[in-house]
């Protein structure tokens, strides 16, 4: 790969012999005389804050700690069946206005608390997409929708917006889509995601061994879940790899394995999968691997058509079915903003406050109505098949899970 970067004098700067091809270098001839040209493409390097001056200028306080903390152990106490609850995701497809962001959390925050006997709430905060061609990558990767791409300022906005919910007591999610982006933000985090698209990457397998918190795969874009089973596996053992350390350079990184990885269904190419014989594939899918049996369902996306008030039809029959006893399904995602649909982005342009640039999402009300319907399901559960209601736990690490990266 030729790089160039902005430090003088580093080998292929322009105007410095370093690789073949660049600025400075003498050219390169075939036997008949003719130049070689240069081929593939070029990176150029840009100097950003480490993470660990990143997590010293932006420190977790005491109370956002403890916030992410009690959530991951309470996701997995209800993801194992320990916790009767009901796990629920939901948030903006991806955040890009820190306004309506913290809008948004205040009212899922006071939603939270009024159903907490019965739901356990995270809030989505995506701050990175995986884009299937091109787009809009993100508030890390282009925090002023005008494709400046200024990741240093992306991740510092991050990183606050995520701090400033949690010390609310609201947790938050996101999904993992960058491995480097996890030692700038992972201790903020309650609840993790892998993609469909990276589903199957080793490297995001690698990346979730170590994180420090449940992370839910969700089968792969055509559907196959046997991809989500295989990835649950595959970080749940240690791994060995390259990536940044917590200072900086890059680092040989020894994960402890991730026992609390779990599968998300949402959907695919070959249709929704939320139905009572998908799930019940899914389960078993998973205990033939010998792994635990825990499913979440995402009731957008593929399982929505991608129309977002179709979010409401999954929701609604997940609901009779847990109201009946299903205890297979532990949790859901909802994609829901402050404003129902999507709207386009661009430098210049003048948005609807609280309305999702990427994926179209649910409104608040309705968001409100399918929390309360949702709770509802969670107490009929419980009547109807009596379990252990949640306890202290004392005596229990609250992950069992090192910390991704430590800093130095």
């Amino acid at each position: 790969m030729t790089t160039s970067t902005d430090t003088p004098g580093a080998p292929g700067t322009p105007g410095t012999p370093g690789t073949p091809g660049t600025p400075g270098t003498p050219p390169i001839r075939h036997r008949d005389g003719r130049r070689v040209r240069p081929t593939g493409g070029r990176t150029r390097v840009l100097p950003v804050e480490s993470p660990a001056q990143l997590c010293e200028q932006l420190p977790l306080t005491y109370h956002a700690a403890h916030t992410v903390m009690t959530a991951r152990h309470d996701t997995v106490r209800v993801l194992d069946g320990r916790d009767d609850r009901l796990l629920v995701i939901a948030g903006p497809c991806s955040v890009h206005d820190r306004a309506a962001a913290l809008d948004y959390a205040t009212r899922l925050r006071e939603a939270a608390a009024a159903l907490a006997d019965d739901l356990l709430v995270v809030m989505r905060v995506y701050v990175e997409k995986p884009r299937t061609c091109l787009g809009w990558p993100g508030l890390v990767g282009d925090p002023g929708l005008d494709g400046g791409a200024d990741l240093g300022r992306g991740l510092a906005e991050a990183r606050s917006l995520m701090l400033d919910i949690a010390e609310t007591g609201l947790p938050v999610g996101c999904e993992w889509v960058n491995p480097a982006t996890p030692a700038y933000l992972s201790d903020v985090v309650a609840w993790g995601s892998v993609g469909a698209r990276t589903a199957s990457s080793q490297v995001h397998r690698d990346m979730a061994s170590g994180l420090p918190m449940p992370v839910g795969v969700k089968n792969g874009t055509d559907g196959s879940v046997q991809v989500a089973v295989d990835a649950v596996r595959a970080a749940a053992a240690p791994h060995t790899f390259l990536g940044a350390s917590g200072a900086g350079p890059v680092a040989v990184l020894r994960t402890s394995g991730n026992p609390d990885c779990h599968v998300v269904l949402r959907g695919g190419a070959d249709g929704p999968n939320y139905g009572a014989a998908h799930v019940r594939r899914a389960a078993e899918l998973l205990a033939g691997a010998g792994l635990p049996v825990r499913v979440v369902v995402d009731a957008s996306h593929g399982n929505s058509g991608k129309q977002h008030e179709r979010q409401r039809v999954v929701a609604d029959d997940l609901a009779m079915r847990i109201a009946d006893g299903d205890t297979t399904v532990r949790g859901l995602l909802l994609e829901s903003f402050l404003v129902p649909g999507r709207q386009d982005a661009g430098a210049g342009r003048r948005l609807v406050f609280g309305q999702s640039v990427t994926d179209a999402c649910l409104g608040w009300s309705g968001t409100a109505q399918l929390l309360r319907e949702l709770a509802g399901a969670a107490r009929a559960r419980r009547a109807s098949c009596p379990r252990p209601r949640r306890a202290a736990d004392p005596g229990s690490a609250v992950l069992g899970t090192t910390p991704f990266l430590e800093r130095t």
